[in-house]
C-alpha cells in the first residue's frame, strides 16, 4: 500500500539493482543547493558550503535552480530551461531532448494536489515512485495500477508544480537496459474529488472571513443608535418642560415630546402638561427666525467682501492684459525675440481666459441679486407677516386635526371589518349575475363593431366613386383650356393678316370680361383649381396656390377677375355668425348651358 511505501526507510529497501555513483548523486544535490548526504546519513564531501550552494572544485551545472527537493521551482520564461541528469538510488532520469516542445497538460483543476504519471517501467515499484517523487514534497497517497501509470497526492499545491518538472524524463532501473525496467515519464494534472472537496472548504472559510471582515467594517461605521426614550410620567414632563426652555438641551426635549405624543400618551389627565410643552416649544420660533436672519446677513456681508475682492482682482487682470497688449504692438513687438514673443502671446492668451472666466462669475453673482431684489420688490412685508402668523395657527390646528384622524381611523378600520363580512356573503350571489352581464356587454360590442364596419365599407365606396367624378372633371378642363389655347392663336393671325378686322376684334375684347392672355391663363388654372375642390374655396386658399406659380399675383386681381366671370365662377356664403365663411365655385358647365 501507499502508507506501507511511505513508511519504510530508504535502508530497509531490498532492492536488488546495483547502487548509482555517488560522485554523480552529490553533483545534482549541489545542483540544487543542497548539501550532499550519504546512504548513511554522512555528508559525501566535506568541502560543500551552504553558503554559496556550490562545491569546491565542481562548476554548478545550473545556478538558476534554486530548490529545495529535487526538482525547482518554475523557471521564468525568458531564462532557457536546461535540464539535467538526476540519479537516484534505485534507478537513473535521463533529461528529453531540449529542442523538443514541452510535454503537454491539461487544465489545471481548483486546488489540485494530484497528479498522473505514466510511461513507468513494468518493473517499476511504489517504493520506486516514492523514490523519485518523494523529494518534491510530502506524499500522502499512492494508487497504482497494473498498466504502468499511478497517481500520487501530495500534501501541498505548489508539490504539483515541482513534479510536473520531470515530465519527459527517461528513467531507467539500475543499470539495466531491458525494456521492462525502462520508460518515459509523463506527468499531467489529475482531478481527484478530495482535492476539489478540500479547495471549496477553503474558499468556504476564506468567505466566512471575508463576511467577518465586512459585518466588522460595516459595524465600525455604523452611526450609533440614538438613547431609549423614557416613558412618560409627572416627573419626566417636569424636566422635558425645563429642558424645552433652555435652548442647548431643546433639540434632546422635542425629539422626546414628539416620542411621547406618537405613543398615545396624550389624554385628558395629561392634555394641560402636554399643551403647556407644546407652547413652549413654540416659542422657540421666534429665536430660530433670528437666528436664521443673522445667519443670512453674514453670508450677505461674505458676498460683499468676495464681490469686492473679485472686481479687485479683476481690475488688475485688466491691467496685465494692457500690458501684453501694448507689448504686442510694431514698436516694442519688433525688439522681442521669437521665443519671447511666443512666451509673450501665450501668456496673454492665459490672462484673457482667466479674465473672462472671472469676468462671467461676476456677472453671474450680480445677475443673482438682482433676480433677488425683484423678488423682494414683489413680495410685501404685510403678507410675510400674515403667512408666519398663518404658519403658526396651522401647526396648532395641524395637531388638533392628527388627534381627531386618529380617532376616526379606528372608527373606519371597524366599519371596514363589518363590510367585508357583508361582501363575503352578497359575492356569491352576485357572481352569477356579474357573468350574465357581462355577455350580454360583450354581444352588444360585437354588434356595434359589425354596424361600424360595414358603414366605413359605404363611406369607402363613396369616396372612390368622388374621385372617379373628380379625374373625369379634370380631363374636361384640360381640354377647355387647350381649346382655349386654339382660339387665341387664331385670333392673333387674324389680326396679323388683316387691319380692317383688328377693329372690331379689340371691341370684342374690350366687351369681354377677360383682357389679356394672362387673365386667360389665371381663369384656366383657378377653374382647374377649384374643379377638383368640388365644396370651393376661398379666395384666400386660391391665392396661396397661384403665389406659388407667379408671387407678384395679388387677391384683389384674382377677386376682381372672378366676380367678372359669374357663368365661370360663383360664390357662396358657408356657416352662421362668426364662422361665417365666403368660397368659390366652379360653375362653368351650367354656365355654358346658360351663355
Amino acid at each position: 500500500s501507499a502508507d506501507g511505501g511511505r513508511n519504510l526507510s530508504l535502508d530497509s529497501i531490498p532492492m536488488g539493482l546495483p547502487m548509482s555513483d555517488p560522485t554523480a548523486w552529490a553533483t545534482a544535490m549541489n545542483n540544487l543547493g543542497m548539501a550532499p548526504m550519504g546512504m548513511t546519513g554522512q555528508p559525501l564531501l566535506p568541502d560543500f558550503d551552504p553558503a554559496l550552494g556550490m562545491m569546491t572544485g565542481i562548476p554548478p551545472i545550473n545556478p538558476m535552480m534554486p530548490g529545495l527537493g529535487i526538482v525547482p521551482p518554475p523557471i521564468p520564461p525568458d531564462m532557457p530551461a536546461v535540464k539535467e541528469i538526476i540519479h537516484c538510488k534505485s534507478c537513473t532520469l535521463f533529461p528529453p531532448n531540449p529542442h523538443l516542445p514541452p510535454p503537454a497538460t491539461r487544465e489545471r483543476p481548483p486546488g489540485c494536489k494530484t497528479v498522473f504519471v505514466g510511461g513507468l517501467p513494468e518493473n517499476g515499484t511504489e517504493q520506486i515512485i516514492m523514490e523519485v517523487f518523494e523529494q518534491c514534497g510530502e506524499v500522502i497517497a499512492i494508487r497504482k495500477s497494473k498498466k504502468n501509470f499511478c497517481h500520487i497526492r501530495f500534501a501541498e499545491e505548489f508539490m504539483v508544480d515541482k513534479a510536473l518538472y520531470l515530465s519527459g524524463y527517461r528513467i531507467r532501473l539500475g543499470s539495466s537496459t531491458d525494456k521492462k525496467d525502462t520508460g518515459r515519464l509523463h506527468v499531467d494534472f489529475a482531478q481527484a474529488r478530495d482535492d476539489l472537496y478540500e479547495w471549496e472548504c477553503k474558499q468556504r472559510m476564506l468567505a466566512r472571513e471575508e463576511r467577518h471582515r465586512r459585518r466588522l467594517a460595516e459595524e465600525r461605521f455604523r452611526p450609533p443608535s440614538p438613547p431609549p426614550v423614557v416613558h412618560y410620567s409627572d416627573h419626566e414632563c417636569s424636566v422635558v418642560a425645563e429642558k424645552l426652555k433652555d435652548d442647548t438641551k431643546f433639540s434632546e426635549a422635542i425629539q422626546t415630546l414628539l416620542t411621547w405624543i406618537e405613543r398615545g400618551e396624550v389624554n385628558r389627565r395629561t392634555a394641560n402638561n402636554f399643551y403647556s410643552m407644546i407652547q413652549s416649544a413654540n416659542s422657540h420660533i421666534r429665536r430660530l427666525v433670528n437666528e436664521k436672519a443673522a445667519h443670512e446677513k453674514e453670508m450677505e456681508e461674505a458676498k460683499e467682501k468676495f464681490k469686492l475682492a473679485l472686481s479687485g482682482i479683476l481690475v488688475q487682470f485688466e491691467q496685465i492684459v494692457a500690458v501684453y497688449h501694448s507689448a504686442s504692438k510694431q514698436k516694442a513687438w519688433d525688439h522681442f525675440t521669437k521665443a519671447q514673443r511666443k512666451n509673450i502671446s501665450v501668456w496673454c492668451k492665459q490672462a484673457e481666459e482667466i479674465r473672462n472666466i472671472h469676468n462671467d462669475e461676476l456677472m453671474g453673482i450680480r445677475r443673482e441679486e438682482e433676480m433677488e431684489m425683484s423678488d423682494e420688490e414683489i413680495e410685501d412685508p404685510s403678507e410675510m407677516k400674515e403667512t408666519e402668523e398663518s404658519a403658526l395657527v396651522s401647526q396648532v390646528e395641524a395637531l388638533k386635526e392628527e388627534n381627531d384622524s386618529l380617532r376616526w381611523q379606528l372608527d373606519a378600520y371597524r366599519n371596514e371589518v363589518e363590510l367585508l363580512k357583508q361582501e363575503q356573503g352578497k359575492a356569491s350571489r352576485d357572481e352569477d349575475t356579474t357573468k350574465e352581464q357581462q355577455m350580454k356587454l360583450l354581444q352588444q360590442a360585437l354588434q356595434g363593431m359589425q354596424k361600424h364596419l360595414l358603414k366605413v365599407q359605404e363611406e369607402y365606396k363613396k369616396r372612390e366613386a368622388e374621385l372617379e367624378k373628380v379625374k373625369e372633371d379634370k380631363l374636361k378642363v384640360e381640354t377647355l383650356l387647350e381649346n382655349l389655347k386654339e382660339q387665341e392663336s387664331s385670333t392673333s393671325r387674324v389680326c396679323a393678316c388683316s387691319q380692317e378686322k383688328e377693329c372690331p376684334v379689340d371691341k370684342m375684347l374690350s366687351n369681354s370680361p377677360v383682357k389679356s392672355e394672362r387673365e386667360v391663363l389665371l381663369v384656366g388654372i383657378i377653374s382647374t383649381f377649384l374643379h377638383v375642390h368640388p365644396f370651393g374655396a376661398s379666395i384666400e386658399y386660391i391665392c396661396s396656390y397661384l403665389q406659388r406659380l407667379d408671387s407678384k399675383i395679388c387677391t384683389a386681381e384674382v377677386e376682381v377677375l372672378m366676380t367678372r366671370l359669374q357663368n365661370t365662377f360663383r360664390q357662396e356664403l358657408s356657416g352662421v355668425g362668426a364662422s361665417l365663411e365666403k368660397r368659390w365655385k366652379f360653375c362653368g358647365f351650367d354656365g355654358l348651358k346658360m351663355t
